[in-house]
């Protein structure tokens, strides 16, 4: 064949670059750069270096939270180094109460204590920072020994020590504190003062099992009632004395934060078979009887009211006395004794008997009132209908403990199915429990665990399965959910409605583990399925309240595991991934996470 000659090409100058050359060229150049920094170990350096920086900036800086939600939200593809990691609160932040901070609530209404009550900043407006441990932290004293002693310098506050150790509350000695188990109105010791109850009341026969202690000081009276396997929830407010829940909680005794004045409790109606003051300063006749009749919503049928200190035969708090003996006669209270400065009256049993007329203006609440409804809820002035007949959830009436923990109970039929749906659930529970023992490693049963919370609690499921180990359970509701907390309470457990948008009543450190069944659920709107909050404001909610070497459990969908499986790396979290039973739904898996123990860098000078 031939071949053809071409002729050679024509090579003139070089063509000049333009605009559109140069950015495309920069643009090409910085895609490389990216990669090449995403997928190989080229990029570690500067995003250690980076993280450095993050941990090192300023918390109340909000260009900072934007970072921290970007790099958390669309994390490195690649997996060869940790994620950012959050930085730390300033010193004094140790007891950090978000909706509780006397800073912001001072400026606040005094009108029935609205100032002392819950106040929070709005979703976002905190810093993402974690709270740091005080000066000389150790893990806490074990229980049961921590009833009567704690380390001092995990809330090295002397003040009720100084004012109440002459009553027998608390006083230091070496490197603890010491409770020899007094109050104000039993200087003697709490196993006395209940000795001298149980002479009125039947404490000691399982008829009684949940009760609620108002102005509890640091909880004496609540942890010596758990002798009797009575669970008591002992509640005060912030205020001057500095810590009594604080030091309640490190003592291992249920209790949280809140103040009796515009709003209801937390809790569903008749929760509480006994309920208790002793001198809480409550003035239960106040604006035409409000607070004792939030306490009437509270106490279940045939409960006990105890009252202990003013304005029981007072001094000079006659007219006071007058009127709370007038108000529990109008709603047909059974007066049991007056001995000394405590009065027992029995609530009735059955419907009320309120009078169409009394001297307090009181009626009965209309049918459109759910007594039942307490998150943010103002009081109402009338008396609460009992809905289920025959006296079913009345003390003597109802199962006794520990019978009644997996008896279903009535209030149980308000839900559809409810009966099989709560057999179901407490069967369900059993096993999870027994895999989270035996797989996990979870050392529940053990004097590592104390105080538990289950942050999702629907039936209680989980604390019924844990009753027989060492341990007391706060079961949160939350209040977008279904309202099934009264049948947590008729069971014999305690706990209280909340919303995870907001930061929970209690000091940081009080719970050994945390457990939540579908955590992302409780950052969303029911309705909408839209975010109301995010996943990281939640999980440095559960950074702050959760002890130093604490355990987090949470139990979701694989993709949310991995976002918090990130999140709790970067809240310094160790962390680990297991399957979920082989009964789990849908893939489900566990992460099981442990915080560490860290301490604020000394400060040079």
């Amino acid at each position: 064949m031939g071949h053809v000659n071409l002729p050679p090409p024509r090579r003139g100058p070089p063509r000049p670059w333009t605009l559109l050359d140069l950015v495309s060229a920069a643009f090409f150049a910085s895609v490389i750069v990216f990669f090449v920094l995403v997928f190989t170990s080229l990029g570690d350096p500067l995003a250690a270096a980076g993280r450095r920086a993050l941990a090192r900036s300023d918390p109340s800086d909000p260009r900072q939270r934007q970072r921290i939600l970007s790099l958390l939200d669309y994390p490195r593809a690649s997996r060869t180094t940790a994620g950012p990691v959050l930085p730390t609160c300033p010193a004094d932040e140790v007891d950090q109460m978000p909706c509780e901070d006397p800073r912001r609530n001072s400026q606040l209404s005094r009108e029935m204590n609205f100032y002392r009550e819950r106040h929070c900043p709005e979703p976002g407006e905190l810093p993402l920072c974690l709270v740091p441990p005080p000066d000389g932290y150790k893990i806490p004293v074990p229980w049961p020994e921590s009833l009567h002693k704690i380390w001092h310098d995990n809330m090295p506050y002397n003040k009720i020590a100084e004012r109440k150790g002459h009553q027998g509350w608390m006083k230091e000695e070496g490197p603890y504190f010491i409770f020899p188990g007094g109050g104000t109105m039993f200087p003697d010791g709490a196993v006395q003062y209940i000795e001298k109850l149980a002479q009125y009341i039947p404490i000691d026969s399982g008829l009684l099992r949940t009760a609620l202690d108002m102005g509890c000081g640091v909880a004496s009276f609540g942890g010596y009632l758990l002798k009797e396997n009575i669970m008591t929830l002992s509640f005060a407010p912030r205020d001057s004395h500095k810590a009594q829940i604080q030091f309640a909680l490190e003592r291992g005794v249920p209790a949280f934060v809140a103040m009796l004045g515009t709003r209801r409790l937390p809790f569903p109606a008749f929760s509480f078979d006994l309920v208790h003051c002793s001198r809480c300063l409550i003035p239960f006749t106040a604006y035409n009887g409000t607070y004792f009749i939030e306490v009437d919503r509270l106490l279940r049928p045939g409960g006990y009211l105890v009252i202990s200190g003013p304005p029981v035969q007072w001094p000079k708090q006659d007219k006071e006395w007058a009127d709370l003996q007038a108000l529990a006669r109008a709603l047909c209270y059974e007066l049991i004794v007056v001995d000394g400065n405590t009065v027992i009256w029995k609530k009735p049993s059955g419907a009320s008997c309120l009078p169409n007329q009394n001297e307090f203006g009181l009626g009965l609440c209309n049918d459109a009132n759910d007594p039942s409804e307490a998150w943010y809820f103002n009081l109402k002035n009338c008396i609460n209908k009992i809905s289920i007949e025959g006296g079913e959830i009345a003390v003597g009436y109802m199962a006794k403990w520990p019978e009644r923990l997996s008896k279903p109970p009535a209030r149980v039929s308000f839900i559809k199915n409810g009966v099989d749906v709560f057999e179901a659930d407490t069967r369900r529970w059993n096993r999870r429990v027994a895999y989270y023992k035996k797989s996990l490693g979870i050392k529940l049963g053990t004097a590592s665990i104390r105080n538990v919370m289950d942050m999702n609690a629907f039936f209680g499921g989980f604390a019924a399965a844990i009753t027989s180990d060492p341990v007391w359970v706060m079961n949160v509701i939350p209040a977008r959910k279904p309202l099934t907390l009264d049948v947590i309470y008729d069971r014999g457990l305690v706990g209280l409605y909340h919303d995870w948008c907001e930061a929970f009543s209690t000091y940081p450190r009080s719970y050994d583990l945390i457990h939540v069944t579908g955590i992302n659920s409780l950052v969303k709107d029911p309705l909408t399925g839209k975010s109301r909050c995010h996943l990281v404001d939640l999980m440095v909610e559960m950074d702050r309240i959760l002890r130093p070497e604490g355990t987090a459990v949470i139990r979701d969908m694989p993709d949310v595991i991995e976002k918090v499986g990130r999140i709790a790396h970067a809240i310094r979290w160790t962390v680990k991934i297991h399957d979920g039973e082989k009964e789990a739904r849908g893939g489900e898996k566990i992460l099981v996470a442990t915080k560490k123990l860290w301490k604020l860098p000394t400060v040079s000078h």
